[in-house]
């Protein structure tokens, strides 16, 4: 894994204060209970004595909390307190990068493939969206389209002069309809798949590259601090907290390359899925517009054909008014 670092333009002017450690103590109180108040309670049976029933002192004195109720309580604080240091830290180091005075750990390999992939996300997107828009509008000129051809349909009947003119128009209209509604389905179905492989395959994996850029701002947060504890002075004060931050460090360092590696991989594959899909639907969309386009200029010149016969058969012209008078 190549792994470069970027610097700003120069150190923090503050040096972050020392995590805290193992080594610092934290003490405990006892937890203590008011006396306990006794209620007299009597208890009567037939022949015994009704003289009042004096009742028994109870010592009071601390409560023991159990061992299970105080290490449970110990372990939640414990988590509250680490996850504390590291929103901290976290905080500090993505500030310190916006503003350009920190360090990041950069994946010349990694990194470039994940610019592309949102770049192609948006473009796809983009795509997809302008692929619907011609959908919806070709919808909606199929159902004109239809409509004319019907009114001409029955025009043709109403008017027998003009008979072979509305007929010929009406049956274009009709079947470009038929033919615009294939078509439409066709890039629908191109839409919808599309739209799977942007908003649910190419988004899962911008999910996992969101968990990379957190483990990755992580893992340089508690980088820093250990490059801070290495440049500053070395004593027996110091010495616990450089071990802690040690292994700290390398514990977040093997979990920013697992998720580095995991996330390398699953975008290799997303990159291979997305070209077999496009393939596909792009193959296909071609084929739906072809067969189109081909099937309109076919029937088309067959309708001219029959048009021309009947225009050209004497007892389809009929004579003028004037030519009777």
């Amino acid at each position: 894994m190549e792994v470069a670092e970027q610097r700003g333009g120069g150190a923090e002017d503050q040096t972050p204060p020392a995590e805290e450690n193992g080594n610092s103590s934290h003490t405990e109180s006892d937890v203590t209970s008011c006396p306990a108040e006794a209620t007299p309670e009597d208890f009567m049976e037939p022949g015994q004595s009704k003289e009042p029933v004096m009742p028994q002192k109870v010592e009071s004195g601390p409560v023991v909390v159990q061992g299970n109720n105080r290490t449970l309580a110990s372990e939640k604080l414990e988590r509250v307190r680490k996850w504390s240091i590291t929103t901290f830290k976290c905080t500090r180091q993505a500030l310190s990068e916006k503003l350009g005075r920190g360090s990041r750990t950069v994946d010349l390999e990694l990194e470039p493939r994940l610019e592309l992939l949102k770049d192609d996300r948006q473009r796809y997107d983009h795509m997809t969206k302008l692929a619907q828009t011609m959908a919806n509008q070709l919808a909606q000129f199929t159902v004109t389209q239809k409509t004319l051809g019907d009114v001409f349909t029955e025009f043709s009947v109403k008017t027998p002069s003009l008979h072979v003119e509305f007929g010929v128009n009406a049956e274009v209209l009709k079947f470009l309809s038929k033919s615009g509604e294939n078509l439409t389905a066709a890039i629908n179905t191109f839409t919808s798949d599309m739209n799977t492989l942007v908003n649910k395959t190419i988004e899962d994996t911008m999910t996992n590259v969101k968990q990379y850029e957190a483990a990755r701002i992580e893992y340089d947060a508690y980088r820093v601090d250990l490059e801070e504890l290495n440049l500053g002075p070395r004593d027996t004060s110091t010495l616990p907290k450089l071990e802690q931050a040690q292994k700290e460090f390398q514990s977040q360092r093997e979990k920013y390359q697992k998720i580095r590696d995991d996330l390398s991989i699953k975008v290799k594959l997303l990159e291979e899925n997305k070209v077999k899909v496009l393939h596909n639907q792009l193959w296909q969309l071609h084929g739906a517009v072809a067969a189109h386009c081909l099937s309109c200029h076919r029937f088309l010149e067959q309708n001219n054909q029959e048009a021309s016969e009947q225009l050209r058969n004497p007892s389809a012209d009929a004579s003028s008014w004037l030519e009777e008078s």
